[in-house]
């Protein structure tokens, strides 16, 4: 019998370790994979793209705003894995009559850290998270070296479009733009504000706009549109997984975040 708390602060009792998973955010999906549950995991969303052979041999359950309900009943889990802001309240609320369900809540780089040593405890893969997070220290600490030659630039980091929609403050991705010395443009907002470009060159000089590729799949054009709005702004396609997925996922996004720096 353990105990153990999840990122909402909400306490959990467990006889044993969790056999069978139902896991609704896709980053998520991926460090319980790293971490050698890949036999445990019995339900995931169709965005839990990676690893890639889990959607031939993983059940789908619909996405992470919107899930089925009865099919997650039928695989029986004893625990699902959510998330503050991947999936609402609602959704937790309900999958909360099934079984237990673990919400974490992942905003800076050390939420992150305690993510994957809460992983490690409540599946009993203590081992394999201290070492992933040992990974992802000296990762940290390399590219902390690396940015430091590294101006700062100001930006504008963009996940939408039809409204068009940004990155504000209490955010991961902000957390990683501040990381990249990005100076967020749109700080002083909280989340993801939609805002009007005809109002940005109004509001000051911007070096770069960061378009995303996820959740929606910008292109070079969105980016030439964009640009119109600003002074003299340089319009970049960046990889949103990198920004965006938090877990074992933050190692790759080091190397990429340099590949990054040094062709813009």
């Amino acid at each position: 019998m353990k105990q153990l708390t999840d990122q909402l602060g909400i306490a959990h009792t467990f006889e044993s370790s969790p056999k069978r998973i139902v896991s609704l955010v896709p980053s998520q999906t991926e460090l319980l994979y790293d971490l050698g549950l890949e036999d445990r995991i019995v339900g995931i969303t169709k965005f839990c793209v990676h690893p890639y052979h889990f959607k031939s041999t993983k059940k789908i359950v619909g996405g992470t705003k919107k899930v089925h309900y009865d099919k997650i009943r039928l695989l029986e889990p004893d625990i699902i894995i959510c998330n503050k802001e991947e999936n609402t309240q609602e959704i937790v609320g309900e999958l909360r009559k099934i079984c237990t369900v673990w919400v974490t809540n992942v905003v800076t780089i050390e939420d992150n850290f305690q993510m994957i040593t809460d992983f490690g405890q409540l599946f009993d893969k203590r081992t394999e998270a201290r070492k992933w997070n040992e990974k992802l220290a000296f990762a940290l600490s390399d590219f902390k070296k690396f940015i430091n030659d590294i101006p700062v630039r100001k930006v504008a980091y963009f996940i939408w479009k039809d409204p068009y929609m940004v990155v504000g403050s209490g955010t991961f991705i902000d957390e990683l733009l501040k990381l990249n010395h990005f100076q967020n443009h749109f700080a002083s907002k909280e989340r993801y504000p939609e805002i009007e470009l005809e109002k940005m060159e109004t509001e000051g000089d911007l070096d770069l706009i960061l378009l995303s590729s996820e959740p929606f799949p910008f292109k070079a054009a969105d980016g030439y549109e964009i640009a119109k709005s600003t002074h003299n702004a340089q319009a970049v396609l960046v990889d949103g997984e990198m920004f965006s997925w938090y877990g074992s996922r933050l190692l790759k996004a080091f190397d990429y975040f340099k590949y990054l720096h040094k062709s813009i």
